[in-house]
């Protein structure tokens, strides 16, 4: 078997050299998308050779760089941190898949570029994932906010410099203002930033310092978007949709959950969190965040801006599982970031499939459009089955284990979010369905077949086109049998996702 110390550098330098390659052969797109290709399966295959020995119990590291006696570069392989680089090294592929078909089908500009700083973001959401302490967590953190700057910006008109100086400033002040200072403490308090089973925290801090410490780190880690730090998100959606397929499933939101968790599980502990009543208040702000923002997403019209605000819901299903702090509803949160990848992924690849058929961007706008785009509202209507909770689809599994964590630890407050929230759901997705396939499609002027670039304005209603090129539709038909199939195999992940709390 290939060593680990080659395995864990290599899922690193893998992307980079992609990245290169990408670079190298951008003046040939055929070549620059077949390295894409091959990088992201590649990255997948190496990944899936940590599952056999992390499930045996085996936990390898690498230290890169030591810098002081206890701060070190250093890669460590966990079960929560496999299930993030699984999900993120598998939808790599699939969302490469879909951006050649985007890309060129819209005929996106400076598609070298994307491509190269796409694979740059992959290498720090898996530098994330693999972080073998606070400090390795913190540098790749910051380096995935810089490498999707650009992809923010992508468009570059003075909407998408404007939304990406947001998600810049939003997502680097958080970091420096509190998760910085998080660190600092906890290395002071502590000697080590190590992620250790049970925690770290133990006897070094307590009574309302635990509260505040943990407030530092939840909005510190701005990824999470907890309100009031979640507007770097809806600013982000100025990019084009493979880019915002790995701000909200990929990369960026997942490494800001991860995080959130896995500060709850390695440095808190969960025994010694639940024993301080300080800690208590992140329940109720991650119940706030996910009902206000499934109101804000209510009233949006247009479809990105919805699913944006969407995300911030669920993402913050992840914190509040965590927050429970039962064990089965920390089993409920790991699955809840591959099961909302999987389903919000597919929701934005069908967005953006739409926008390039049809040029429309609005709910309003998609009266019949399931009849000329079946495959593409077909798995809109599974991503947002799963985003509701309902089977069979995998988002049904982690909610039901949130459920069960809610329900056994008596946090009423924690059920009835959850229960609120799940009729919010079905509220703002339900209808998109309903019209697409129940509704009659809007007629034309006498002589109108298409309206040019009124797409801008909001006022598109092209009805002469169909699906949306093929990756694309292959992509999202692929991401919509992911939920499903993961549903009929959740053995699998929660096997995986079981080892975090012993079980």
């Amino acid at each position: 078997m290939i060593g680990f110390e080659f395995v864990l550098p290599a899922i690193l330098g893998l992307p980079l050299v992609g990245a290169v390659l990408i670079f190298y052969f951008g003046f040939a797109p055929n070549a620059r998308e077949t390295v894409t290709l091959l990088t992201a399966g590649s990255l997948f295959a190496l990944v899936t050779t940590l599952i056999d020995p992390v499930m045996a119990g085996e936990r390898p590291e690498v230290v890169l760089f030591e810098m002081l006696p206890g701060l070190a570069l250093a890669l460590h392989a966990e079960p929560l941190g496999l299930i993030f680089a699984l999900t993120a090294s598998f939808l790599w592929i699939v969302t490469s898949v879909y951006s050649i078909g985007y890309m060129r089908g819209h005929h996106e500009k400076n598609q070298t570029r994307f491509y190269v700083f796409f694979a740059i973001s992959i290498t720090a959401a898996i530098g994330v994932a693999v972080a073998a302490n606070l400090l390795t967590l913190f540098v790749f953190y910051e380096v995935l906010t810089l490498s999707t700057f650009p992809l923010v910006a992508h468009h570059g008109s003075d909407k998408a410099k404007r939304g990406a100086r947001v998600y810049l400033g939003i997502l680097m002040t958080t970091s420096i203002l509190f998760l910085f200072v998080a660190i600092i403490w906890t290395y002071l308090a502590t000697g080590t930033t190590d992620f250790t089973p049970g925690g770290i925290l133990a006897g070094k801090v307590s009574g309302p310092a635990v509260g505040v410490l943990l407030a530092l780190f939840a909005f510190g880690i701005g990824k999470a978007a907890l309100m009031p730090f979640h507007r770097w998100l809806p600013a982000a959606m100025v990019a084009p949709t493979p880019v915002s397929a790995l701000l909200h499933a990929v990369a960026v939101v997942k490494a800001g959950v991860f995080s959130v968790v896995k500060v709850i599980v390695y440095i808190f502990g969960i025994d010694f969190l639940a024993g301080e009543p300080s800690g208590g208040w992140l329940v109720w702000v991650a119940g706030f965040t996910i009902v206000a923002a499934s109101l804000v997403a209510l009233r949006q019209d247009n479809l990105k801006r919805r699913l944006a605000y969407s995300t911030i819901s669920q993402l913050s299903y992840v914190i509040l599982a965590a927050a429970i702090l039962a064990p089965i509803s920390v089993v409920g949160a790991a699955m809840h970031i591959a099961a909302h990848a999987f389903g919000k992924i597919t929701l934005f690849f069908a967005a953006g499939s739409i926008m390039v058929a049809s040029h429309k961007t609005e709910v309003s706008q998609l009266d019949g459009i399931g009849r000329r785009m079946p495959w593409t509202m077909g798995a809109f209507a599974v991503g947002a089955v799963s985003m509701i909770g309902l089977p069979p689809t995998v988002g049904f599994v982690s909610k039901w284990l949130i459920v069960d964590g809610a329900v056994a630890t008596g946090n009423w407050v924690a059920l009835g979010v959850i229960v609120l929230s799940t009729l919010l759901n079905a509220a703002y997705f339900l209808p998109v369905v309903h019209a697409a396939f129940f509704k009659p499609e809007e007629a034309l002027p006498h002589g109108d077949s298409h309206s040019g670039d009124e797409e801008a304005h909001g006022h598109s209603v092209i009805h002469d086109h169909g699906e949306s090129p093929l990756p694309s539709v292959l992509a999202l038909t692929i991401t919509a049998a992911g939920t499903v199939i993961l549903f009929f195999t959740a053995d699998a992940p929660l096997a995986l996702a079981r080892l975090l709390t012993g079980g």
